[in-house]
């Protein structure tokens, strides 16, 4: 279970964050869309526990060892290989050793990178590195996934695997994605909310809505936000 109660956060003069509240359940996607500058990645962070909120509160059922996060940075250390990497991410979730190389192993596997388990993070391309993420990201079998704006650099044939990927794992997890693009997160979603001037101006079931449905919802919402 994901919850968030009445969350408000300001930068200066700037409310990233106006009252927003929800709630989320195992297997749930919830597809987040936003103008640049609309709160999400605030929101998500505040989820993630990254930052405190001025008002309000958010729940993860486990905590924040229940969470993987995947922001605009990948977080891996470009020296270390790709191996290194998950198993360095998962001694820091205190797995035993034998159990974090059996999951890192399989996670590669899984997003068919194993063929590049030994090679520097550095060499690797934008949708390679995209894949280790998502392995850091599970390394611990989160049962909470956020993700801001990961689509970003990525060309059209790796964000269609990249959504592939993204279904096939999501199953049992809740999935909250954050992106300013209405296509790309809309057949993913099983939720769907906008967000505008920090708050929630759309929260509904994407309810077999296609993506120029929703776009308009979404054009129509902002604006009158």
């Amino acid at each position: 279970m994901l919850q968030a109660e009445g969350l408000r956060h300001a930068f200066d003069r700037v409310r990233a964050l106006d009252g927003i509240s929800f709630t989320l359940s195992a297997g749930q996607t919830l597809a987040l869309f936003g103008p640049n500058g609309a709160g999400k990645t605030t929101l998500l962070k505040v989820l993630a526990g990254l930052i405190r909120p001025q008002q309000g509160r958010a729940v993860v059922e486990g905590g924040r060892r229940a969470v993987g996060w995947i922001g605009h940075q990948s977080h891996l250390y470009g020296h270390l290989t790709v191996r290194e990497n998950l198993l360095f991410w998962g001694s820091l979730y205190d797995l035993p050793a034998a159990e974090r190389r059996a999951r890192a192993d399989a996670l590669l596997g899984r997003l068919a990178i194993a063929d590049r388990a030994d090679v520097p993070v550095r060499v690797l391309s934008r949708g390679q590195m995209q894949r280790v993420t998502i392995a850091r990201a599970l390394i611990h079998d989160p049962r909470v996934l956020l993700l801001d704006e990961p689509f970003t650099g990525l060309d059209l044939a790796a964000a269609a695997e990249f959504r592939r990927l993204l279904r096939e794992l999501g199953g049992g997890r809740i999935v909250v994605l954050a992106t300013h693009n209405v296509d790309e997160g809309v057949e993913l979603a099983t939720d769907v909310a906008f967000q505008a001037r920090g708050r929630f101006v759309h929260f509904a079931p994407r309810a077999g809505r296609g993506g120029a449905e929703i776009a308009e919802a979404y054009r129509e919402a902002v604006a009158g936000a």
